[in-house]
């Protein structure tokens, strides 16, 4: 097991079975890849205004305690031993037609995850082998249906999962949004270290902060565990991640209070007979958004990926016990962000005049962006091999682009510093102009058609012009309480990123439109992500001020176009 260093004990709250403020377990970094292409280090893009870093997205572990970590910016995937933090890890290259968002091992299985289920293998029997720096070509052996539960829960459990169908946002009688707000049972299946394969029914118990999780095996169909999770405020995510060697069960949870400073994301451990035994809190505050940011071993060790400006941590988390606890009660530490101003310095004084807008507008709009069918002609792809971008060893085309030149594709690409309607996009590429741009390092450029993301969102506004994400809290107002999202808001985090929030998912988690180079492989799309996992990152749930009867005028708090771009020009100086 790691190094665990338990301080000061816990708070008991007598009868009540609370437990508040236990003593922090130390976590541990037990290995560390800064930014570059060799094998000890990961492919790493600086964040830039409206641009998140970009970085590794996913942690997974198999069954002999090695770990996979999916350097999908070197298109590869790294393998390491956690407790042998000084060797070399074989580097696992990714056929050059995959480009996924999320990794998990399964059976000595590479599954990745790029909108479906790909299975990869590298040639010859790898499973016994030790790992000391060898470089091994994967190839694609079999894509997995979408339909085989294992694989679609495995990747569900971090958002991973095929978008819902548009009739669950808007009613098709009378095109209203839809905003369903109870969390509904949810049954998932679990290939097991400890007792192999296992259904999981998380089901809602009274009121909105506790779920029971009923575990059962799928040989036998005998009930294992009847597991009891009850948090101090509200459950958001309950997925059931593993049962260990010892027989040990994981779970991972959230706690959502109604003010958006207090998400808490963790690990509850319990043991072989139901029992609560503790927690792992993971540390999500500050660090940029990825997938797959936890994953079990069958030792039963935690592990956390922690994204940097100069590369990543894998942290071993260090084990809360709880003692005769019911409730789970953490509280949030109090921790220092640093948030650009959302109005830059200067005197202006333009306006920008805001049609009536609705919720039913904005989803419909965002939609359309998304469904979009278009050819890509030649000129569209534009010259190849295209030019590379400063900072990387990528090129300006968006992926999902890649080798598609004279085939119908679907959805607006993402271009950095690019702007405008959906009509004027479809102007812009009947006319021949290159589609999309990906190089966030340099700067935007005027031969290319596409949007990035507050250009995104902007749109769905119905605005006619572009608000970058540091000024969208000038005519958005906040959501103090995230469960009090409807579609049509956002989720801001100003000088980063934005995303438009359509729904909370059936098990409690966030649905969003987004423009996204990573997420997104360069498109707008669709994306499912744990809110606490959000909350925590930064990210602050918006509404629209012109929305339904709020009509009014906003200040475009100098950031209206001037140029082809599309790009806001600032009055002032404003720094990230």
């Amino acid at each position: 097991m790691l190094r665990q260093n338990w301080l000061a004990w816990t708070l008991l709250l007598g009868c009540a079975g609370i437990v508040t403020s236990p003593a922090l377990a130390d976590d541990v970094v037990v290995r560390t890849f800064s930014s570059g292409t060799t094998a000890n280090t990961v492919g790493i893009v600086d964040a830039s205004e409206d641009v998140e870093l970009a970085g590794p997205q996913a942690l997974t572990s198999d069954g002999q305690g090695s770990l996979f970590l999916l350097d999908q910016i070197n298109g590869r995937i790294l393998q390491f031993d956690p407790k042998q933090p000084t060797n070399e890890p074989d580097v696992l290259s990714m056929p050059a037609d995959v480009q996924p968002t999320d990794l998990i091992v399964r059976n000595d299985s590479i599954m990745v995850w790029d909108g479906s289920v790909r299975t990869l293998k590298a040639a010859g029997d790898t499973s016994t082998r030790s790992i000391g720096g060898k470089t091994i070509q994967l190839e694609e052996v079999t894509t997995r249906d979408v339909g085989d539960p294992f694989a679609t829960s495995a990747f569900s459990q971090m958002g991973s999962q095929p978008p819902s169908s548009a009739a669950e946002l808007l009613d098709q009688g009378t095109r209203a949004a839809i905003v369903k707000t109870t969390r509904q049972p949810d049954r998932q299946y679990v290939s097991s270290r400890g007792k192999g394969s296992v259904t999981a029914d998380v089901l809602p118990d009274k009121g909105d902060n506790s779920v029971r999780v009923e575990v059962r095996t799928m040989t036998t169909d005998e009930t294992i565990a009847q597991l009891e999770l009850k948090v101090r405020n509200q459950l958001g995510t309950v997925e059931f991640l593993e049962i260990d060697n010892s027989d040990r069960f994981y779970v991972l949870g959230e706690d959502i209070s109604k003010s958006t400073k207090g998400a808490i994301t963790f690990v509850a451990r319990y043991a072989a007979n139901g029992k609560l035994e503790g927690v792992y809190e993971l540390p999500l505050e500050n660090t940029p958004l990825t997938r797959r940011f936890v994953t079990i071993s069958g030792d039963g060790d935690v592990y956390f990926l922690r994204t940097k400006d100069d590369g990543v941590d894998v942290v071993g988390v260090g084990f809360r016990p709880l003692r005769s606890a019911s409730i789970i009660d953490i509280r949030p530490k109090k921790i220092a962000t640093k948030t650009p101003s959302a109005t830059p310095s200067g005197k202006f004084s333009a306006v920008a005049a805001v049609r009536p807008s609705n919720r039913q507008q904005a989803i419909e709009t965002a939609f359309a962006f998304e469904g979009i069918q278009w050819k890509l002609t030649p000129a569209n792809y534009g010259a190849d091999p295209d030019s590379a971008c400063s900072g990387f060893s990528r090129i300006r085309r968006p992926w999902y682009l890649q080798g598609k030149v004279n085939q119908e594709v679907r959805g607006v690409p993402y271009c950095w510093g690019c702007h405008g309607s959906l009509a004027n996009f479809r102007q812009r590429i009947d006319a021949g102009t290159m589609a999309g741009n990906v190089c966030t390092r340099n700067n935007p450029r005027t031969d290319v058609a596409g949007v990035d993301c507050s250009a995104f969102v902007s749109a769905t506004w119905g605005l006619s012009v572009h608000y970058t994400t540091a000024a969208i809290p000038a005519i958005a107002k906040p959501v103090e309480n995230p469960w009090d999202l409807k579609p049509g808001d956002a989720l801001n985090k100003p000088g980063s990123h934005v995303m438009l929030f359509l729904r909370f998912t059936p098990d409690r988690k966030a649905e969003v439109m987004e423009a996204s180079t990573g997420g997104c492989n360069g498109r707008v799309c669709r994306n499912v992500y744990p809110l606490a996992g959000l909350l925590a990152r930064g990210y602050a749930p918006v509404r629209f001020k012109a929305f339904a009867d709020d009509q009014m005028v906003v200040s475009t708090n100098a950031y209206q176009d001037t140029g082809p771009t599309g790009r806001a020009k600032k009055q002032g100086s404003q720094k990230r």
